[in-house]
C-alpha cells in the first residue's frame, strides 16, 4: 500500500488519541484529496524548491527525520516489525522513554 493511500486511516484513526492535532507536515508523497481531506487535520506539503540540487534541510520536515533517526538507534524497533499495534505503541513509548532519560542524563 502507498503511504498516501494509507495516510487518510491513520488520519481518522489519529483523531481520538490526538485531538489538540490541528497541522501536519508531509512531503510530495502525501500530496493529493484523499489525506488532505480525511480529516479536519490541515495537510501542508513541504516541498523542495524547483533549483535545488543536491541535499537541503526544509523546514519542518526535518522534525521527522529526526524522529525516524532516534527510534532506529533502537534496533528492536528498527529490525524487527512488530506483529501487533499495542505491541509496536509500547516498544515506541519505551523507546521514547529511554530516549528522553539519555537526553536528561546528559544535561545533569
Amino acid at each position: 500500500m502507498q503511504d498516501r493511500d494509507g495516510a487518510p486511516v491513520v488520519l481518522r484513526l489519529s483523531r481520538r488519541a490526538f485531538p489538540f492535532i490541528d497541522k501536519a507536515f508531509a512531503d510530495s508523497g502525501y500530496a493529493g484529496e484523499a489525506p488532505s481531506q480525511a480529516t479536519s487535520i490541515t495537510i501542508e506539503i513541504v516541498k523542495r524548491p524547483p533549483d535545488q540540487v543536491g541535499f537541503a534541510v526544509h523546514p519542518r520536515r526535518w522534525v521527522v527525520e529526526r524522529f525516524f533517526a532516534w527510534i532506529s538507534r533502537n534496533r528492536r524497533l528498527w529490525k524487527d516489525p512488530e506483529a501487533t499495534l499495542t505491541s509496536a505503541r509500547a516498544f515506541l513509548y519505551a523507546a521514547s522513554v529511554m530516549l528522553l532519560v539519555r537526553r536528561l542524563g546528559r544535561h545533569s
